[in-house]
């Protein structure tokens, strides 16, 4: 029977007691799968707990989403990812679970990153790489978003772009004590996530090939 050292156990709570179970990240046909996988390392490290994938483009409709391992160094194994090939069947369970959608797209109304308060309840939508969201996409929106930038290339590579605005998160809730008194679950919660972490590290749990959800 495996066992699990005391220390490691301490550090399951410790981690599921950070987990801020009010702020995610959607990602929108992201065609490189290392960039997901990078994406994910960073949700990991500020305490985001799942994570929404959508491939809606036809030369992406595929049954499972693989991750590199390398790259995400393990992210992958501790965070809940959900892999979807119909966007409103993804959207409407983001909007079911999350306050506010916010969008990264240059728009006349966009805000400033850092006015945002991403201590709310919060989804993160992000776009792929060339083209950015898609229309349907940014119908879901509840307002849209710029990271500044004062240099010639006014653009970042998608998982650079997400690890500017969960680590803005970060320092927001960092701020507000969210990391030692956490708002966003209950004890019960807690050690459901405690819990959870313990059976994957038991189990062995890779999670590098994930199954798409259809309903």
């Amino acid at each position: 029977m495996d066992r699990v050292l005391p220390q490691r156990e301490a550090r399951f709570r410790e981690v599921a007691n950070k987990r801020q179970l009010n702020l995610t990240v959607v990602l929108e046909n992201v065609h490189d799968p290392h960039n997901i996988s990078a994406v994910l390392r960073s949700c990991d490290s500020v305490g985001v707990h799942e994570v929404f994938v959508i491939y809606s483009e036809p030369d992406l409709y595929r049954d499972f989403l693989e991750l590199n391992k390398t790259i995400a160094s393990g992210a992958n194994k501790w965070l809940d990812v959900h892999f979807y090939t119909d966007l409103d069947l993804c959207m409407n369970t983001v909007k079911s679970r999350y306050k506010k959608i916010y969008t990264t797209h240059l728009s006349e109304d966009a805000a400033d990153l850092y006015d945002l308060d991403l201590t709310d309840s919060v989804a993160l939508f992000f776009g792929n790489e060339k083209d950015g969201l898609s229309k349907e996409a940014l119908a879901y929106s509840d307002g849209n978003f710029i990271i500044p930038q004062v240099g010639m290339v006014q653009s970042l590579n998608i998982s650079v772009a997400c690890a500017v605005c969960l680590y803005e998160a970060f320092r927001q809730r960092k701020f507000k004590d969210f990391y030692q008194n956490n708002p966003s679950s209950n004890a019960a919660q807690k050690e459901g996530l405690a819990q959870s972490f313990y059976q994957r590290h038991i189990n062995r749990e890779k999670r590098i090939k994930i199954a798409r959800i259809t309903e």
